[in-house]
């Protein structure tokens, strides 16, 4: 998280879970640590996340009952409803950032998530 000169690192993994949880967990995390209401910005590198939010897909199946387009149920509803609750509660803008690319903090946290998961 940066604010201004301050940065704070959030970190953590989970043994049994995919890459998904975990990419909605960190988007979560990050914006419950925020103490008031913000605007932010959220950089990922996950297209599920960045898209189920900017493309509306995640409000979209939690307005058909967390059923997808295609009649199949809607993967993580729990937490793509608390990323929802936090999105609503902050001013929150997604931006894709490529991975294993060159953005300074994407690779910090592929840093992390990698030390993360040696834990497991």
């Amino acid at each position: 998280m940066v604010y201004g000169d301050v940065e704070k690192e959030l970190s953590g993994g989970h043994p049994d879970t995919t890459n998904n949880r975990m990419e909605l967990t960190a988007a979560i995390e990050g914006l419950a640590a925020l103490k008031r209401k913000c605007a932010v910005t959220v950089m990922t590198d996950s297209k599920y996340v960045a898209d189920g939010i900017d493309k509306g897909w995640a409000r979209n199946w939690r307005a058909k009952g967390w059923v997808k387009p295609d009649k199949t149920p809607a993967l993580n509803p729990d937490l793509w409803q608390r990323l929802l609750d936090l999105c609503d509660a902050h001013n929150v803008t997604f931006i894709w950032v490529r991975g294993h690319g060159d953005n300074e903090y994407n690779c910090r946290c592929d840093e992390l998530a990698v030390q993360q998961s040696k834990q497991f």
